[in-house]
């Protein structure tokens, strides 16, 4: 279950925007010897922060109360299995962290996509007017 009215999408957005960070530091720590490239398990993370925020919302002391569903503590980060060691020790691979980033980047862009048309909605509802 997840938040009925954004879904998913609200703790996605604060979920990629982790895993861009992470990413990014990975991309930035490219050179740096011994540097170990991490991620998030993003689909293990969104269920997990999504179980809480329906324990949260399921034990809340009055209906009445507001939750702001997605917003957890970080994700965790797991070390990234090189495809290839280096001589240094740093398991950067820059191509596969490029590739991951525009990936979360697009899933990133989606979910803001997908909550500015819920917003557009509730607003075209609440004024009667298209925004």
């Amino acid at each position: 279950m997840s938040d009925p009215l954004f879904g998913v999408h609200a703790a996605a957005l604060t979920l990629g925007r982790q895993r861009m960070d992470v990413l990014a530091s990975n991309l930035a720590n490219a050179d740096t010897p011994h540097y170990q490239a991490k991620d998030i398990d993003f689909e293990r993370a969104l269920a997990a922060q999504t179980a809480v925020a329906d324990a949260e919302r399921l034990s809340g002391s009055d209906a009445r109360h507001l939750s702001t569903p997605g917003e957890g503590g970080e994700a965790e980060t797991v070390w990234r299995v090189p495809l290839q060691p280096s001589a240094d020790g740093n398991t950067v691979d820059a191509q596969i962290e490029q590739a991951q980033f525009a990936d979360a980047a697009l899933r990133y862009q989606a979910s803001l996509n997908f909550l500015d048309g819920r917003v557009r909605s509730l607003m075209t509802a609440i004024t009667g007017q298209s925004a």
